[in-house]
């Protein structure tokens, strides 16, 4: 384990080994160190109201100071909001009017400073964060550190700012807040189940802050980012902070690297380049449930991709696949690059029209609702002749407030038919942008939905998503790189536990007894019916009767063993027959307080399977039964535990498996129970995927850690 201190003593605490050499290292990135001594700054929301004017003025050139002056006591008045600042944060990023608050366009234009300890304080409330970043004027960053070791870790800042965030009194002080930054100064504990150790960013929240790994992608240039930094100001540094004499000490000078875990981070997220990049384009407002507002910044691997689909248009790019695993954030990625590439067109004087194309009805609602949440205007499109009418349209918006666009296309009924498109149906003067959500699936390249897509508008751009590429040649398949383009971004699961987005999973096998009371029943079977056929057997009762006692006894142990009555169970069957049988059992059984949901393509009404599912969600229904439906794009965190009853292959099985693998409360692992052996098919689909990675990026990949761990059982009962 690395960390960066070694010298005990009164003089060697949070401020002298980490505060104070970030301070430094955040001047050498080009923020002039402010004193709080004589400062002046408006109480109430922290804002220095004469850099905040004078600034204005500079960058907008004829903006008056006195109304420079009155839009400071607008901003006081917003900031009051109940809205998590988002009020605040459209003025913000709103660059017409002529009173810009930032100037994007020329971002060294701007002040930037650095302070200490600015306190927030509302009557006899108070918090001081260790460090605050003001543009403008405006404190938009905070910092707050640790000493390496620092008792309860970095999670305990993590408790701490949750309480402020949900205290009112400091309601203006969290609503001008953008993002915050946390260090204890270690390096990152991957296998941690709460983060403990390491540097996290995250933005402001009503309750505690999600906080996020970062791992820089890019190689930085340094020389060109940092400025030397002369002796007087860092003993003006010192002095104000009354630490003059750790200046020689080796530790000290050790802290003020710029290789260390704090140092790193302030450069990835807070040179001008990247601040300019997650102020403007980075942070977004979530509609969550029960009208509640939630704040998001992008994840480190949707800044890399976004800035990887940058270079690759730029590099005059037309496709291309961004390979992030499952539960990632794929259409929260989407979202964000329609803001981008929105401005990223609009500097070359070009207006896009973006799409976002599934294959599934369920999926085209899940996409609706996730862009609607974050403000973004949705149109639908599910059949051929409202898609050939609306890319005929040059019309780029259909809202008369100007807000941002996206078009949900499900191709479903029409994606193999030849004459969905014409040639002439495109206005060649509109860039169209389309994300194609899970190119993992067989898109036939001829004839097809796809094949007039690249025919039609040779222009167009085309982006896939995927988790699970298609990869070498097999029956029926086409390699995903070959019809899409190669990978513009990648992020694989590995790296994806480790950052805590996902969870590695645990096979169970069955137990012994269970497994001679099935071979038993089989014999029996075979010996009863002679030739027998296989799907016919498996959904028979003797098969079927102490496959489902063995479930229900095992998941009601599960629950109590993790003392958690919200966990919820998937069994995907051997066939929709064996389905069916198991949940006509589940019905008759009488032993068990379970409530489940049978969910077949041809069991109920849509809107039936829907209102399934969304109990399932909402934690009103305990198992779903399943053959083919909702082994893909169905997300339900609590499901943490899934017995597979039959082998699934390649891509296939990866997309099943990762149906436990979300983030829930405290959960480190996700739970499969193998009744069909899968562990052989998983390490040789596991390889496969590995050696594509290794030979579209070399070395650079983290050694590959096991998705699955084996838990073999030998226990008394129904075992």
């Amino acid at each position: 384990m690395t960390h960066y201190v070694t010298f005990m003593s009164q003089t060697h605490n949070e401020n002298s080994r980490v505060k104070i050499p970030a301070v430094l290292h955040l001047m050498r990135l080009g923020y002039d160190y402010l004193s709080l001594k004589n400062a002046n700054w408006d109480r109430q929301t922290n804002i220095f109201p004469e850099i905040f004017v004078d600034s204005l003025c500079r960058i907008n050139p004829d903006l008056p100071p006195d109304d420079a002056r009155r839009l400071l006591a607008d901003i006081r008045l917003e900031l009051d909001n109940e809205d998590l600042g988002q009020k605040f944060y459209e003025r913000l990023t709103n660059q017409s009017g002529g009173k810009k608050l930032i100037d994007f366009q020329n971002f060294d234009n701007n002040s930037f400073h650095v302070v200490t300890e600015l306190p927030c304080i509302n009557g006899d409330e108070a918090f001081r964060p260790d460090i605050a970043l003001l543009v403008n004027g405006m404190p938009l960053v905070f910092i707050e550190v640790k000493k390496p070791n620092n008792k309860g870790g970095i999670g305990e800042e993590r408790e701490r700012m949750g309480k402020r965030a949900k205290n009112p009194k400091f309601r203006r002080f969290i609503n001008i807040t953008q993002f915050m930054i946390f260090s204890n100064n270690m390096e990152y504990d991957d296998g941690a189940t709460e983060p403990a150790q390491g540097a996290f960013y995250a933005s402001s929240a009503c309750g505690k802050p999600v906080f996020n790994y970062f791992r820089e992608e890019h190689k930085l240039n340094l020389t060109e980012l940092l400025d030397t930094l002369s002796d007087d100001l860092e003993n003006n540094v010192l002095q104000d902070n009354n630490l003059p004499v750790i200046k020689h000490s080796p530790e000290f000078i050790s802290n003020k690297s710029p290789d260390t875990p704090t140092n790193r981070i302030l450069t990835s997220l807070l040179c001008r380049e990247r601040l300019s990049f997650l102020l403007q384009h980075g942070l977004t407002y979530v509609k969550a449930s029960q009208g509640l507002v939630q704040k998001h910044i992008m994840r480190y691997p949707q800044l890399f991709a976004t800035l990887a689909i940058e270079k690759h248009l730029a590099n005059g790019g037309k496709k291309g696949v961004i390979w992030h695993t499952q539960g990632s954030g794929k259409t929260a990625l989407a979202y964000y690059n329609t803001r981008y590439l929105t401005h990223y067109y609009a500097k070359q004087g070009i207006v896009p029209k973006f799409y976002f194309i599934v294959d599934r009805l369920d999926l085209l609602k899940q996409a609706q609702r996730e862009f609607t949440a974050r403000d973004l205007v949705v149109h639908t499109i599910d059949s051929r002749e409202a898609f050939a009418a609306d890319i005929k349209s040059a019309q780029t918006l259909h809202n008369h407030a100007g807000k941002a666009e996206i078009t949900v296309v499900n191709i479903q009924k029409f994606q193999d038919d030849p004459d969905v498109v014409a040639r002439n149906d495109y206005d060649l003067a509109i860039q169209r942008v389309y994300f194609l959500d899970e190119v993992h699936r067989s898109y036939n390249p001829k004839g097809s939905f796809l094949a007039n897509l690249n025919q039609s508008d040779v222009n167009a751009v085309k982006i896939g998503l995927t988790g699970t590429p298609l990869i070498g040649v097999t029956a029926g398949n086409v390699n995903t790189r070959e019809l899409f383009g190669d990978y513009i971004h990648k992020y694989y699961y590995n790296a994806s536990i480790a950052d805590g987005y996902t969870l590695r999973l645990i096979r169970e096998e069955i137990g012994s007894r269970y497994k001679a009371q099935l071979q038993e029943a089989l014999a029996q079977l075979e010996i009863e019916k002679g030739s027998f056929d296989r799907k016919e057997i498996y959904a028979h009762p003797h098969f079927v009767h102490p496959m489902l006692d063995y479930i229900l006894d095992d998941f009601a142990k599960f629950r109590k063993t993790n003392q958690d009555e919200s966990l919820g169970a998937m069994v995907v069957c051997d066939s929709a027959e064996q389905a069916r049988q198991l949940f006509e059992h589940f019905q008759t059984a009488s032993d068990h307080n379970f409530t489940a949901a049978l969910i077949l393509h041809d069991v109920g009404t849509k809107e039936e399977r829907d209102q399934w599912v969304k109990d399932f969600k909402a934690g009103k229904t305990d198992i779903l039964f399943v053959y083919n439906m909702l082994l893909t794009g169905f997300d339900a965190p609590r499901l943490k535990k899934l017995y597979l009853g039959r082998l699934i292959k390649a891509h296939n099985l990866l997309q099943t498996l990762t149906r436990v693998n979300r983030t829930y409360k405290s959960y480190r692992y996700g739970y499969v129970v193998d009744f069909a052996d899968i562990e052989r098919e998983f390490d040789k689909t596991n390889r496969a995927y590995w050696d594509e990675l290794s030979n579209e990026f070399g070395r650079r990949n983290r050694q590959l850690q096991p998705a699955i761990q084996n838990r073999r059982r030998n226990r008394t009962g129904n075992c």
